[in-house]
């Protein structure tokens, strides 16, 4: 069904594209997919038991007591004719054999990074980079406290000068949402080269 103007216009066409919210543990991917998404977002959260312990380093995430075991769901619309579909992927590495399945038909990938654990997210930048799947690095500042500069990051990583390094607060819906502009500008540009 189409909907027409009454100028006679032709319709507009409304265009989605899917998204993947990756990075390490407790860095804050169903906090971002939660805090942006304009649906109630699916979560695949289950309790943390004492299994995990000695699994799953707390160490900078004491207050978490529950884990993505599979995805997360949501959905923005960035105009009225783009949508986003975003699945946030599980961080330890013992469900990293879904990642092939959750990132398959997506136009790119937000890398989320807490700085006070660098280390956590050469996994996630190692897959992107290894894929060719564009992707942007987001400092997620906990507390509002950045600790490094994204030149900083850029270095630490060895990112080269075409994936963006942007600071970001998941827990802010403008954060995540000029995020997820910014990853799709740049996967645009990466089409047109």
């Amino acid at each position: 069904m189409a909907f027409g103007t009454s100028s006679g216009a032709a319709p507009r066409s409304t265009t989605s594209a899917k998204i993947v919210v990756a990075g390490g543990f407790g860095v804050g991917k169903t906090t971002f997919v939660g805090a942006v998404s304009e649906i109630n977002p699916l979560r695949t959260e289950a309790v943390m038991t004492s299994a995990s312990a000695g699994i799953d380093d707390l160490t900078h995430t004491g207050d978490k007591t529950t884990t993505t075991v599979a995805m997360d769901f949501g959905r923005i619309t960035l105009d009225q004719d783009l949508i986003l579909y975003l699945f946030g992927t599980p961080g330890q590495d013992r469900f990293w054999f879904m990642w092939d399945d959750l990132v398959r038909g997506a136009i790119g990938a937000i890398v989320l990074v807490d700085t006070r654990r660098l280390a956590d997210c050469f996994p996630a930048v190692d897959y992107f980079e290894n894929s060719g799947l564009p992707f942007v690095v987001a400092l997620n500042g906990f507390e509002g406290h950045q600790p490094y500069t994204p030149e900083e990051v850029r270095e630490a990583l060895q990112i080269g000068p075409g994936a963006p390094i942007i600071t970001t607060d998941a827990r802010h819906r403008a954060d995540a949402k000029s995020a997820l502009i910014t990853l799709v500008e740049h996967a645009l540009m990466a089409r047109l080269k």
